[in-house]
């Protein structure tokens, strides 16, 4: 009876000891990268059917809308790059928290007292934190950027410190090149207000004068019959989303009378399309025999 007691307090003491804590380490070990192999599988799959879903809804809709979705940063392909993102992004997460309470649970095995450690880690995240906020609000700035596709590469954005288009976007900066080839490195948490010029739609606004005593109807009635034209050729009527409006009638001088085009088009085309009106308008008016204001008389001024 001494003996069975011997060897049970020698269990407990001795081979429980240098066999129990190693297992239940490699179980921690094994446990935490199971769960961290089924979270990431998780993610894939929902990253996986964000793809599908948006390549049906794309195949779904007519070109018209297929134009717009695409010109509003919704096309499949640049929600599969933001998808993509924002799963890299959740991988990384779980990830450190998975593996971060692993690390704590082996700690507690081997006897390492978690409370002042816990309690070092919490005053020097704090002072981390104090110290290196404006590092954390470049973060939180580009991950909701990210993940409501606020821009992308390509778009053309105006951020209140730069204007230009977009060539790489990052955690912490998005890399602008502006109009005169400048590269503007601008940190995410400083951005307060962007301007996205480059989804949904934009309009462009053609002002055609002509003379005052000429026709106002027969002008109109050309420039309709301009953009009807244009309307059904390519590639333009790939770049407008409907048919450019005659507004008729913008002003009126002592002179000449202003006739006004708006339309309608993809982000971007804008000043091909108004390049494209204003050439096409005026070669019909002239066929029409629409005259365009006269200049006044240049008389030179003798010296004195």
């Amino acid at each position: 009876m001494a003996f069975v007691h011997l060897v049970t307090d020698a269990d407990h003491s001795g081979w429980g000891l240098l066999l129990g804590t190693p297992i239940t380490i490699a179980g921690i070990v094994i446990g935490a990268m199971v769960l961290r192999w089924l979270v990431h599988r998780a993610i894939r799959r929902a990253v996986e059917v964000m793809e599908a879903r948006s390549h049906e809804r794309t195949v779904a809709t007519r070109r018209s809308g297929r134009v717009i979705r695409q010109a509003a940063g919704l096309d499949s392909e640049r929600r599969k790059q933001r998808a993509a993102t924002t799963g890299s992004l959740l991988r990384s997460v779980s990830t450190l928290v998975i593996y971060g309470i692993a690390a704590m649970m082996v700690m507690a095995e081997l006897g390492v007292p978690l409370a002042p450690l816990l309690a070092s880690a919490g005053v020097g995240g704090v002072a981390l934190g104090f110290g290196a906020q404006s590092l954390v609000r470049d973060f939180l700035s580009g991950i909701f950027m990210i993940m409501e596709d606020q821009y992308g590469v390509g778009d053309v954005i105006d951020t209140g410190q730069a204007i230009g288009t977009v060539e790489e976007v990052t955690l912490r900066i998005t890399r602008v090149r502006d109009a005169d080839g400048v590269v503007w490195y601008v940190r995410n948490g400083e951005i307060l207000r962007i301007g996205n010029k480059s989804q949904g739609w934009a309009t462009t606004t053609v002002d055609l004068p002509i003379a005052y005593d000429q026709s106002v109807e027969k002008a109109l009635r050309t420039l309709r019959e301009v953009t009807e034209r244009i309307d059904d050729e390519s590639p333009w009527k790939e770049k407008l989303l409907e048919t450019p409006l005659v507004a008729g009638v913008e002003s009126v001088t002592g002179g000449s009378v202003t006739l006004r085009i708006i339309a309608k088009c993809v982000p971007g085309e804008q000043y091909a399309v108004s390049r494209e009106i204003r050439e096409r308008a005026k070669l019909g008016l002239d066929a029409a025999g629409i005259a365009a204001p006269q200049l006044p008389p240049y008389t030179a001024v003798p010296p004195r």
